[in-house]
């Protein structure tokens, strides 16, 4: 007998649930728009090291990154890279974020935690920015650098999916940017959190998209940077 739990488990695959939230008006699909960009969040050492205080497996995550860049280089996207960090005084952070997430306070300028992971291969003009928070919006000028790229499609890649993933689809979302998510192309230390919220960006924020179909998109678009030809 299915419970009702069963019913509604969060899952890109649950056709019972997906039904339920697209009768309630959920769930519709966004779409590309003209001008894609890529957010790769936080694919530094905290998180993607098994060995960190936050870290997880996310070697199969990093593999999709690096194939879903290579396109986008090709094409000519930006590219604009996040981490988080923050001075040692720890005075910026604040009291309440410290005490929800303690490991915060390892996360230091200048370490290996905060660092990428070399495999993102980021190159001299795609800006690495620092955030504050979860959102890749928070606190920094991604918005004004989209915009001045003239972006309107934001391809959301990295970790976690439960937490700067998230954060950073809806922010994107409110700003009026399409979103699209690769499913391959992001991870989180919980295979449920993932789950129940890649389920929720599908439903509330973009399109969660599995890789290949992205990179089909990516490989259409014309080369639009004079840099692209010559790589």
């Amino acid at each position: 007998m299915t419970t009702v739990n069963e019913t509604y488990a969060h899952s890109l695959e649950n056709a019972d649930l997906r039904a339920f939230y697209e009768a309630a008006g959920f769930a519709g699909r966004v779409g590309w728009g003209e001008r894609p960009a890529i957010l790769v969040i936080d694919m530094a050492g905290a998180w993607a090291d098994p060995g960190e205080q936050i870290g997880s497996d996310l070697s199969a995550v990093s593999d999709s990154i690096v194939r879903i860049l290579e396109e986008g280089r090709r094409a000519g996207l930006p590219i604009i890279f996040t981490t988080m960090a923050w001075d040692p005084s720890l005075a910026e952070i604040g009291e309440v974020v410290r005490r929800k997430t303690p490991h915060s306070e390892l996360m230091l300028h200048g370490t290996e935690r905060v660092a990428l992971r070399p495999e993102m291969g980021r190159r001299p003009e795609e800006p690495l920015v620092v955030k504050p928070r979860a959102s890749a919006f928070f606190g920094t000028y991604v918005d004004a650098m989209l915009i001045s790229a003239k972006a309107d499609t934001v391809i959301v890649v990295g970790c976690s999916t439960s937490g700067c993933i998230r954060a950073t689809a809806e922010s994107a979302f409110n700003r009026g940017f399409h979103v699209i998510v690769p499913r391959e192309a992001v991870g989180d230390r919980s295979p449920s959190a993932h789950a129940a919220n890649l389920f929720d960006i599908d439903a509330r924020y973009g399109d969660v998209l599995p890789e290949a179909e992205v990179l089909d998109h990516l490989r259409a678009l014309p080369q639009t940077h004079p840099r692209a030809a010559e790589e």
